[in-house]
């Protein structure tokens, strides 16, 4: 059986934006969804988190998979480089993502550390990059820098902001569609 992981973002929840619309509809599909509370959603600390998603997921495999939103997806990315080197998932979807600065201080720990982009590679070899032409937050050209470290397939999605229900998002149809292909 397939299982997916969706973390979301700094200040985020797990039944917000469009997650509760994508684990309807992946378990309409038979999937195993997850979608946690990371620790302390609104002063996140990337060790707490890191230890946590580790503890939640258990073992993974080529049937695991991740979904991640804004700072989520900078976590999955340093969840795979910290796992040992013979682990493999089936995929990872990012939405919003970003591995390099933003003007966000309060997240700096997250993207000012060394990424070793390789080390995510090695464990997981589908990558898919959802971005916005209109995002306030996570600039274009960080999204497409990650996509870039990652070998990530690039989705473009106009006027979608930061992919928030505020934004008026609150199903994502092409998450849906990256998972289902990935898992082929």
């Amino acid at each position: 059986m397939n299982r997916v992981f969706v973390i979301h973002g700094w200040e985020g929840r797990p039944d917000g934006h469009w997650f509760p619309w994508l684990a309807l509809e992946l378990r309409a599909r038979g999937w195993e969804v997850n979608a946690p509370q990371m620790p302390r959603a609104a002063e996140p600390k990337v060790k707490e988190w890191l230890e946590f998603l580790r503890k939640y997921v258990g073992k993974p495999s080529r049937h695991t998979y991740f979904v991640g939103h804004s700072l989520g997806c900078i976590t999955i990315a340093r969840y795979l480089v910290a796992l040992p080197a013979k682990a493999k998932v089936g995929g990872c979807v990012f939405v919003a993502g970003f591995s390099g600065r933003i003007t966000e201080p309060e997240i700096a720990e997250f993207y000012s550390l060394l990424f070793d982009a390789e080390k995510a590679k090695a464990r997981c070899e589908k990558f898919v990059m959802v971005f916005s032409d209109n995002d306030p937050f996570v600039p274009l050209e960080k999204s497409l820098e990650m996509a870039q470290q990652l070998g990530a397939k690039t989705i473009l999605q106009r006027n979608k902001g930061h992919f928030c229900a505020q934004d008026g998002v609150t199903a994502l149809p092409s998450v849906l569609t990256a998972l289902l292909k990935m898992s082929e």
